[in-house]
């Protein structure tokens, strides 16, 4: 499933520059990320990158947006043929 930021964000900048989709944005009062970009960086790393350096844990699966494994896989495809 795709990410999301909890109210907990500090907006201290560290996860936008991190992500490799571009799926992270500043808010109205906290960093936001677009489900329709989000791919937990499969494609492009292990582990979503956004997790690895949020100092205060903020970033969470959203319920909102199940996805497999395999639609994350399939979503990264088409935003990397879009992107070339």
């Amino acid at each position: 499933m795709a990410l999301m930021i909890t109210d907990e964000c500090i907006n201290c900048d560290v996860c936008e520059p991190e992500c490799p989709n571009d799926a992270i944005s500043q808010g109205e009062e906290i960093y936001e990320i677009d489900p329709n970009l989000c791919t937990q960086c499969v494609g492009h790393f292990d582990t979503p990158q956004c997790i690895e350096v949020c100092p205060v844990d903020c970033i969470i699966p959203d319920p909102k947006h199940p996805e497999t494994p395999e639609q994350l896989q399939a979503k990264y495809e088409r935003l990397a043929t879009s992107a070339a």
